[in-house]
């Protein structure tokens, strides 16, 4: 109805550059949320074309950061036909299942768990937003560069 065509600002999107909305010409990447939700996702566009050699190489460039990626998180995708679960989601789970039972039992969840978690989002974002075309810096494990990821801390209670 009528919320369709509020504007950006009235639904509780945030945007970091020149214009706002969805993609403009020096803005920013924006995943729109409504205000109802309280985890936000910002990707700032790039102010300038993207570099076409970098983006035709980037799928050799990405290897080395998606080693690292798939030691953090797991693997998603199998190059094979036998599927075992705990091989591709092992290293997931070592960090889903002690959270989940710190959670239910002691209704408590570690601050730097928290971070530990919002890091590694945070990272695979930057790698993913890199591999999508969607910024031309390769990506960095330690800086936010240009991934925003806004999400409160949990009241485990």
């Amino acid at each position: 109805g009528r919320d369709e065509c509020a504007s950006p600002e009235s639904r509780g999107v945030v945007s970091s550059g020149g214009t706002s909305g969805a993609m403009g010409g020096g803005g920013s990447m924006v995943a729109m949320a409504a205000s109802d939700y309280p985890t936000g996702l910002v990707i700032d566009y790039p102010d300038r074309n993207l570099n076409r050699l970098t983006t035709f190489f980037r799928i050799f460039a990405i290897i080395p950061i998606w080693v690292v990626l798939f030691f953090l998180g797991g693997s998603l995708i199998r190059w094979d036909d036998d599927t075992n679960f705990f091989s591709t989601f092992g290293p997931a789970l070592f960090i889903f299942i002690p959270i989940l039972l710190m959670i239910v039992f002691r209704q408590k969840y570690p601050k730097w768990w928290y971070d530990w978690n919002l890091a590694a989002a945070g990272f695979a974002t930057r790698v993913l937003s890199y591999l999508a075309l969607l910024r031309d810096e390769y990506p960095s494990t330690d800086e936010e560069q240009a991934v925003h990821i806004d999400m409160p801390y949990p009241d485990a209670k």
